[in-house]
């Protein structure tokens, strides 16, 4: 469940866990959630909402049709449908939220799941976040040979771009770090809970 396509049909349920949308109000918060790491265009929207309803992970609940009230000629507007997550998506967005692994470690999949960690149990966040960083640390080891190894034989131009890619994964790893930290002191250890019914 890697794929551009899964990534995004996981946001638009964890979007509509919040509550019915129509397509514009949907792609507007797909965009404030997931903008900083995608551009999202209708193109790609529209065809994942009709694979969505086929599959029975959303439905339409309402049409507003495209019409002026002042007038009762289409005004050429398309029609505004609303769109609902059905049990079933609810089901498998909790389970895609819940899943560590590779798919979760990776830039995109990682954007998406952080987007929606609030869903998200704490241990499991824990793995996610601890995932992405070993990631991002052989990420770091790659790039630092790379430049080691490449200084001579490419141009300044060339070098540049891989020493801000080196620093941009470094502080990645710090910010992950800050994270991982915060998680761990803010989940009560397993062993309270038997400490306390003694």
């Amino acid at each position: 469940m890697s794929s551009r396509r899964d990534v995004l049909s996981f946001a638009i349920l964890g979007v509509l866990g919040d509550g019915e949308q129509h397509g514009y109000e949907l792609r507007k918060r797909l965009t404030t959630v997931l903008g900083p790491f995608r551009a999202l265009s209708y193109g790609s929207l529209y065809p994942a909402l009709k694979r969505m309803n086929a599959a029975g992970l959303i439905e339409e609940t309402s049409v507003t049709p495209a019409i002026d009230s002042t007038a009762p000629a289409l005004t050429g507007r398309r029609a505004r449908v609303v769109y609902a997550i059905t049990a079933e998506g609810k089901e498998v967005f909790s389970e895609w939220a819940n899943r560590p692994g590779p798919e979760a470690w990776e830039d995109e999949g990682f954007a998406a799941h952080l987007a929606f960690f609030s869903a998200t149990e704490a241990r499991t966040r824990l793995r996610i976040l601890e995932g992405r960083r070993s990631r991002l640390e052989e990420r770091v080891d790659s790039l630092r040979d790379s430049l080691t190894r490449g200084r001579e034989k490419v141009d300044a131009y060339t070098l540049q771009l891989q020493q801000h890619g080196l620093e941009g994964a470094e502080r990645e790893v710090r910010w992950l770090t800050e994270l991982i930290d915060q998680e761990v002191t803010s989940t009560p250890p397993h062993t309270t809970a038997t400490s306390n019914e003694r």
